[in-house]
């Protein structure tokens, strides 16, 4: 009994706040034209937040709503655009007028970003000149609170589909029952949830498994969305996970496992957004790692991908190391060159010593 009841008071305590809900409402009864940007080099959890949001406001609302995406959306990812109208996103990189949507949306959304430097500059500088109301829908650390109108901010929460899930469910035009709710935008909910908690296998509350009941019992199909998401890879991502893991992995004596995916690699495996989904996870199979670095050279730059065992900070490992934070055990940054290290020939040893300092101490 003791335990039900601490269930239910933390399952309460995480439901967003009534009268934040209302105001909510009450912003997007007012708009007409709505944006909702997501952060550069979008996740599972990003484009099914950002599309779920955007397929509520078209259809139970009809407002003019599109998902603002800074790069692309991987390969792997876009079975979740299925239902959704081709005119609901637009990609940045694509030269689609991105400022001028912005500049022209009375009001603006931010979702799994917590903050408009996460997005990329012209849409971060687009965002921060807009007048307009701005509401922040977000699940990771530190977020810019000053910078919104509104902010839904859980970190107790396994992704920012969760977090959404629950504050359309308290939306006065839904009002719990998830039938009024259209297929598709269910559908991408279950899907940012999955990828954010490797299917379960982190970062996984009490609230994450009511929302996946609550899902299949209202007829998202999550063995399709499974096999969407994980058996329908080109070729070319499991010849490069083969290659990593063999003859690139390595782990130090301090139980921190490095791979880094080189220039040279990604033109021989011929690489694309979305193809390294997850490698950082497989170290941690490894009995004696208890940290997986990984790092992608982009120009001028790595980025990084930082995960880790319990009682181990991934957050401050990344935070403290390579300009960036997240979860405790989920996080990612930036190394550049020439600031950080000389060449990106230096990656491997800047890792190697930080390593060794952040595990001596």
């Amino acid at each position: 009994m003791k335990c039900n009841i601490i269930f239910v008071i933390l399952f309460v305590f995480l439901l967003p706040r009534m009268d934040n809900i209302k105001d909510l409402y009450n912003l997007v009864t007012a708009a007409n034209r709505i944006s909702v940007a997501i952060h550069t080099h979008p996740d599972g959890d990003a484009v099914g937040s950002g599309l779920a949001l955007v397929g509520y406001l078209r259809e139970l609302h009809g407002k003019d709503a599109v998902l603002v995406v800074p790069d692309c959306i991987p390969d792997s990812l876009r079975f979740i655009l299925n239902g959704f109208p081709e005119n609901s996103v637009i990609i940045c990189d694509d030269g689609t007028g991105v400022e001028e949507r912005i500049a022209s949306s009375d009001l603006l959304f931010c979702l799994d970003c917590s903050s408009f430097s996460r997005t990329n500059p012209k849409i971060e500088a687009s965002l921060k000149s807009s007048p307009v109301p701005k509401v922040l829908i977000d699940h990771h650390l530190n977020p810019d609170a000053e910078a919104f109108s509104l902010v839904f901010s859980q970190t107790m929460t396994s992704s920012t589909c969760e977090l959404l899930f629950g504050i359309l469910k308290e939306m006065p035009d839904v009002s719990g029952d998830l039938t009024k709710l259209p297929r598709p935008v269910l559908e991408a909910l279950m899907t940012g949830m999955t990828t954010d908690t490797n299917n379960f296998a982190n970062s996984v509350f009490p609230g994450t498994m009511v929302m996946a009941s609550e899902l299949i019992a209202a007829g998202v199909d999550r063995d399709r969305i499974l096999s969407d998401l994980y058996n329908n890879y080109r070729e070319n991502r499991l010849r490069l996970m083969g290659y990593l893991l063999k003859d690139n992995m390595e782990i130090t004596p301090e139980g921190a496992s490095i791979m880094i995916l080189d220039k040279a690699a990604q033109e021989k495996f011929d690489f694309r957004q979305g193809d390294s989904e997850g490698f950082v996870n497989l170290p941690l199979a490894v009995d004696r790692v208890g940290i997986s670095v990984f790092l992608t050279e982009e120009e001028g730059r790595f980025r990084v991908s930082v995960r880790s065992k319990r009682g181990i900070s991934a957050n401050m490992f990344a935070s403290k190391y390579f300009h960036g934070g997240g979860h405790e055990m989920a996080a990612g940054g930036r190394l550049y060159f020439p600031e950080d290290i000389p060449s990106p020939e230096g990656a491997k040893a800047y890792i190697l010593k930080v390593t060794r300092e952040f595990f001596a101490k």
